[in-house]
C-alpha cells in the first residue's frame, strides 16, 4: 500500500506497518512521482496549490486523513467513494493555550510593554485583567473544551454557543443576544458557508465597549474591513491567529490598527501537536489495515 506522508516523523511512525510504503511530501509544487498509486494520503499542514488536480490524478485514493481538524480545502475536490478524516483533537491543547495567552497579553498589555522595554522605558499604569471577565466561546467543540479546562483557574465566567443547544450550551441562535455581554469573545468555529465573514460589522457593533475579540478559527470568519474599522476607533481590541488574507501582506492596515496582536497561525504549531499527530495517524492506520471503522470520518459539511 503506497502512503504520502507529510512529515519524516509521521514516516516514521508508518514505517514497521506490513506491506506498507511511505513516501515523504510535504507540500510544494512538484509532488512525487507516482501519485497514481497512493491509496493513503496525510496532506501537509499547508495544502498544495496543485490541490485539486492532485486529487485527480490520485485514482486508487481510498483515504485522506488531514493533520489539520479544518478540511474545508479538501472538500470540494475529495473524489466519491475516498473517505475523508480529520486530526480533530491533536491541536486542542496547543490552540486553547495560545487563546489563554493571546487574552491575558492584550488584557494586561504585554506588548505595549514590550515595546517599553526595547527603549528603556518604565511605563507604570494599570492594565485590563482576565479576573471577573466574562468569556464567549463561539463554538463549543473539543478545542472549546481544552479551553474551558484552561480557564478554570482564572476566576471567569464561560459562556459557550455551538451549533446547536444542548444543556448548558447555547445555540448560534442566541449569539446575537449573548455578545453584548462578553467581555471576551473566542472563535473557534469550522468554516462554512455559514460561518463564513460570521463576524461582520453588525456582529462587531453587538460587541460591548472595551471588549475583546480572539479569532483562533480561520481569517474568513471575520470581515477584516468592518474589523480594522472598529479598531480604528478604539471600542474593540483583538487578538488573531488567522487573518484574511493569510498570510497578512505587508503593509496591509490590519498590522498598524490600534489594539490588534496578530501571531502567523501558531496556536496549534507545538511539539506537543506534532506528538498527538503522530498517535493519531498511526491509529488511524492500524484500524484502516484491519478494516476497523476509522475515527474523525466526515460526513456532512463539516
Amino acid at each position: 500500500m503506497r502512503i504520502w506522508a507529510p512529515s519524516q516523523a509521521v514516516a516514521d511512525v508508518l514505517i514497521d506497518l506490513p506491506e506498507v510504503e511511505c513516501t515523504v511530501y510535504s507540500g510544494g509544487a512538484e509532488p512525487p512521482d507516482g501519485a497514481e498509486h497512493v491509496e493513503v494520503w496525510i496532506p501537509p499542514l499547508i495544502p498544495p496549490g496543485t490541490l485539486r488536480d492532485l486529487l485527480g490524478r490520485m485514482t486508487k485514493l481510498r483515504l485522506v486523513q488531514t493533520v489539520t481538524a479544518g478540511v474545508e480545502p479538501y472538500r470540494p475536490y475529495v473524489p466519491r467513494g475516498v473517505i475523508l478524516c480529520n486530526a480533530r483533537g491533536v491541536h486542542d491543547a496547543g490552540t486553547a493555550e495560545w487563546a489563554v495567552g493571546a487574552m491575558i497579553s492584550v488584557l494586561r498589555d504585554f506588548p505595549a510593554f514590550t515595546l517599553a522595554q526595547e527603549s528603556g522605558r518604565w511605563d507604570y499604569r494599570h492594565t485590563g485583567v482576565l479576573a471577573d471577565a466574562s468569556v464567549l466561546i463561539v463554538g463549543y467543540g473539543s478545542i472549546g473544551q481544552a479551553l474551558e479546562r484552561r480557564l478554570a483557574p482564572f476566576e471567569v465566567e464561560v459562556v459557550k454557543v455551538a451549533r446547536s443547544a444542548r444543556e448548558g450550551v447555547y445555540g448560534m441562535a442566541d449569539l446575537p443576544a449573548l455578545l453584548p455581554e462578553a467581555d471576551v469573545v473566542v472563535l473557534l468555529v469550522p468554516l462554512t458557508d455559514d460561518t463564513v465573514k460570521m463576524v461582520d460589522a453588525g456582529f462587531l457593533a453587538r460587541m460591548k465597549d472595551g471588549a475583546l475579540l480572539v479569532n483562533a478559527a480561520r481569517g474568513t470568519i471575520v470581515d477584516t474591513g468592518a474589523l480594522v474599522a472598529e479598531l480604528a476607533t478604539g471600542r474593540l481590541r483583538a487578538a488573531l491567529d488567522v487573518t484574511d488574507p493569510e498570510p497578512l501582506p505587508a503593509g496591509h492596515p490590519l498590522w498598524t490598527a490600534p489594539g490588534v496582536l496578530i501571531t502567523p497561525h501558531v496556536a496549534g504549531s507545538t511539539p506537543a501537536s506534532v506528538r498527538r499527530t503522530c498517535k493519531l495517524i498511526r491509529s488511524q492506520m492500524l484500524r484502516y489495515l484491519s478494516g476497523e471503522p476509522l475515527n474523525n470520518v466526515i460526513t456532512g459539511s463539516y
